[in-house]
């Protein structure tokens, strides 16, 4: 061993520098994987006898590149993460986040859009997106948005039937009910199918395309939730007529999914299982897109075959990771799946109970489990070793959610051999995701005041998961407040199918009017803190049903109100927002990944060190590179200058504030 002199350290640096001419300006992980080497050599002040030039072999190179994604700043000792996957030879880039999926319409394709522009993954939700598309257009369709969507769709007869049914010129009145559509059964009818259809090509189609019609550079995804079963074939081939890149899926084990997915890419006829109470018998959802698009008249439709997204279940176990890979419909040896996202306690939303536990409506036996506040209680077993669930999983890659919104988590998460992680919380309240402007501000405004607080509510659900409500004091949140609402199921999506005594299939739900519940075999306990989610998150989105009877005492008909979810690190919106020009307080998306990729000026700060010494170096070559490189930084460190004091001055996008403006109107 002997010591490097100081040119040839510059010269292994400079070399690090250099870049294919296909890859952009900024440095390329693969190159800056070799920065990261040079910055070890240079540490450590010796090596191994070897030529003055660094020279990697292909086979070396191509190993770096598969398995590096991060360069971690000076002074941190995380170890590069895999954040790249061959696909069939070919090497495919990995999103570091991915932008959770949040109905209904929280995740909304203006939000997806905004993240798959900036290089990760955004997700649309494909919850009740089919009342969601006949809602809008009852609203006037502002902008024209979904009817420009709609324009794209390959059977355009299809299209103009919803809109002759359901647009209104202008808008409807606030005060008028929105028009219906059927609720879901085993046997939708085939207009029912359409909209649902229509509504999810139309929202991945507006996140994949920019406002002049052309795609954007970037990856986006559908969110669906594995408990609400009946829609679900029909609303990701509509995802897959749009070309959606990827299918992510929790709240319940979605087993069957994978195969699902490999027959509608061949338009081939699918079936889906119906968890029936009190039935012993098999139910199945089935649909044929043949027999679909020969409905509609359109049989040479169905020839097409389709791309086929990665699917990405929600897991909250290395057992149940593995049972997936075991047990999945999908083809191929990972069964059809592309990689996890392990879920945590403290994400939003729903959750996985814990370990052990289940709700007992008539005995109260989960009470056991339940925290003073009542929440329920999570241990150890809890918990996923990820060590054990990257062997589990066959290498294939991962993400964590659940509190994982600040930049020493994500590096946490690549420094075990995750690929990144999933955030939901965080971009729930930016100014581009679908959460009304009202309700927005009510929480941030909340959150300048002071800190927030979330409720993990083991009841509130009717699918029997908890489920995680932000306490809010002009919200259902509030008990006496949810106690007034008039009790009403008019959208059905978390209905479960039961069987009577005869054997006929039915539908109910432990939040409609309790004597209707009773009617249909239910018991009365366990409505006792149920809610209506459906109506609730609608009313987030902006979209609330005016409803058929009156709140006591009121003599107009009650308009359901908002009961918005978060994730136990809702006060980390905190570091993002800003007062915009118009008064209100915002924050979009690109700030969110700006804090997580660490593109602030301590980021760049610690990458010009590395050039301390660049005017030291004798070749010219050498130092003219290096050079370079060290203003291309200063010029990033004076931009992040600016857009500090942008914020510290509290100036907001101009546009932005008018989208708002224009939303709150």
């Amino acid at each position: 061993a002997r010591p490097l002199s100081r040119e040839l350290q510059l010269r292994l640096f400079a070399t690090s520098l250099e870049r294919p001419a296909f890859q952009p300006p900024s440095l390329s992980r693969v190159m800056r994987s070799y920065a990261s080497l040079a910055l070890a050599l240079l540490a450590l002040q010796h090596a191994t006898a070897f030529s003055p030039l660094l020279s990697l072999s292909p086979r070396v190179s191509q190993r770096i590149s598969q398995r590096s994604s991060f360069v971690q700043p000076v002074g941190r000792s995380t170890p590069l993460a895999a954040s790249r996957r061959s696909v069939m030879g070919l090497e495919m880039k990995l999103p570091k986040i991915i932008q959770g999926g949040m109905g209904v319409q929280v995740s909304s394709w203006e939000l997806a859009r905004e993240v798959a522009r900036n290089g990760e993954l955004g997700v649309i939700s494909g919850t009740a997106m089919d009342m969601v598309i006949v809602r809008w257009l009852q609203m006037g369709d502002p902008g024209g948005l979904y009817r420009r969507a709609l324009a794209a769709f390959p059977d355009q007869e299809m299209a103009q039937r919803l809109i002759d049914k359901y647009y209104i010129e202008g808008g409807k009145a606030e005060t008028t009910p929105f028009k219906p559509l059927p609720m879901w059964v085993m046997e939708p009818s085939q207009g029912l199918e359409e909209a649902c259809i229509l509504g999810n090509f139309c929202e991945v189609w507006l996140a994949k395309h920019e406002d002049d019609g052309t795609p954007i550079d970037g990856v986006v995804g559908i969110n669906c939730l594995t408990k609400i079963q009946l829609p679900t074939i029909t609303s990701l081939y509509g995802a897959m007529l749009a070309d959606v890149d990827y299918v992510v899926m929790g709240a319940g084990i979605p087993m069957e999914v994978p195969g699902i997915l490999d027959n509608l890419a061949e338009n081939k006829d699918c079936k889906l299982a119906i968890d029936v109470d009190n039935s012993e018998e098999s139910h199945f959802n089935y649909f044929s897109p043949k027999a679909f698009w020969e409905r509609s008249g359109k049989a040479e439709l169905a020839e097409k075959s389709l791309k086929r997204p990665d699917f990405l279940p929600i897991v909250s176990s290395v057992t149940l990771a593995q049972a997936m890979l075991k047990r999945a419909t999908g083809a191929g040896p990972t069964r059809g799946i592309q990689g996890f996202v392990i879920e945590k306690s403290t994400a939003g939303g729903h959750n996985a109970p814990p370990r052990g536990f289940r709700y007992d409506a008539v005995a109260k036996s989960h009470k056991l489990s339940l925290n003073e506040k009542g929440e329920p209680v999570y241990g150890p077993k809890d918990d996923v070793d990820l060590v054990k669930f990257k062997k589990a999983v066959k290498d294939l890659p991962f993400w964590l959610a659940g509190y994982y919104a600040r930049p020493e988590k994500l590096q946490e998460v690549l420094a075990a051999g995750g690929a990144g992680v999933q955030l939901g919380t965080s971009f729930a309240f930016a100014k581009e995701s679908g959460l009304s402007f009202e309700a927005k501000q009510q929480a941030l405004q909340k959150l300048n005041d002071g800190d927030l607080t979330v409720f993990t509510d083991p009841v509130a659900s009717p699918t029997g998961f908890p489920f995680k409500v932000l306490e809010l004091d002009d919200s259902l949140s509030v008990k006496e407040k949810y106690l007034e609402r008039p009790r009403v199921c008019n959208l059905g999506y978390l209905r479960t199918p039961y069987a009577d005594e005869n054997g006929k299939v039915g539908y109910r739900c432990a939040s409609e009017p309790i004597k209707d519940w009773l009617k249909k075999g239910g018991e009365i306990q366990a409505t006792e803190g149920r809610k209506c989610l459906c109506n609730g998150l609608m009313a987030n989105a902006g979209m609330p049903q005016v409803s058929p009877f009156k709140k006591e005492g009121s003599d107009e008909k009650y308009i359901e109100e908002t009961l918005i979810t978060a994730g136990d690190d809702i006060n980390q919106v905190k570091r993002y927002m800003y007062e915009a020009p118009e008064g209100h307080l915002e924050y979009s998306a690109r700030d969110v990944l700006n804090y997580m990729l660490g593109r602030f000026k301590e980021e760049y700060t610690n990458e010009l060190n590395l050039y301390e010494h660049a005017e030291e170096a004798e070749d010219a070559a050498v130092k003219e590179k290096l050079l370079e490189h060290k203003e291309e930084i200063k010029g990033k460190i004076e931009e992040v200058d600016s857009q500090l004091e942008d914020l510290k001055a509290k100036k907001g996008d101009g546009k932005a504030g008018e989208k708002a403006a224009a939303k709150a109107k």
